[in-house]
């Protein structure tokens, strides 16, 4: 009487080869260590992918604001001024259809014209805004530096901005 089942018996004089219980749990283990890796790294590169979409679109904000910062300067009817305050700072830049005025207060940069009776709010999360006057030789333009909270604390790129403008000749 043989006792062990058909597949284990010899075939032609070797045995039939099998998996044992503990080559399973071995493949079973390493199975779920790839795997474990490979989401590890798949939610990493998703957080890389959210923090990389986050910092294009402030960036992409930023430029815009800046533009627009630069064409109000270049078509200036006289010269800036500026209102600072511990909590605030605006400055005015007269236009020839009236003023427009940029503020930055609550960490965040507003702009607005006359005839408006709300604040446009341009960019949040504004660590610091300092607009002043920049002499050269032969002409006087204006820089704005911009800094925008980093969204971590070990960043290595601060967020900062710069932009230059030159008023244009007044008629």
């Amino acid at each position: 009487m043989n006792f062990y089942p058909r597949a284990l018996r010899m075939r032609r004089g070797r045995p039939v080869s099998a998996f044992s219980l503990i080559e399973c749990l071995v493949y079973i283990a390493l199975f779920f260590m790839v795997t474990g890796l490979a989401f590890s790294i798949l939610y990493e590169t998703w957080d890389a992918n959210g923090a990389l979409r986050r910092n294009a679109d402030d960036i992409s904000a930023v430029l815009e604001t800046g533009e627009r910062w630069r064409g109000d300067v270049r078509t200036a009817s006289g010269g800036l001024k500026a209102e600072l305050s511990a909590s605030s700072s605006e400055w005015t830049i007269p236009q020839r259809n009236g003023l427009v005025r940029y503020r930055f207060a609550e960490g965040e940069i507003r702009r607005k014209r006359d005839g408006e009776i709300t604040w446009t709010t341009l960019l949040r999360r504004v660590k610091s805004s300092r607009m002043e006057i920049d002499e050269r030789r032969r002409v006087s333009g204006w820089r704005w530096e911009l800094e925008l909270e980093a969204e971590r604390r070990s960043a290595k790129i601060l967020p900062l901005f710069d932009f230059e403008a030159v008023p244009g000749k007044t008629n």
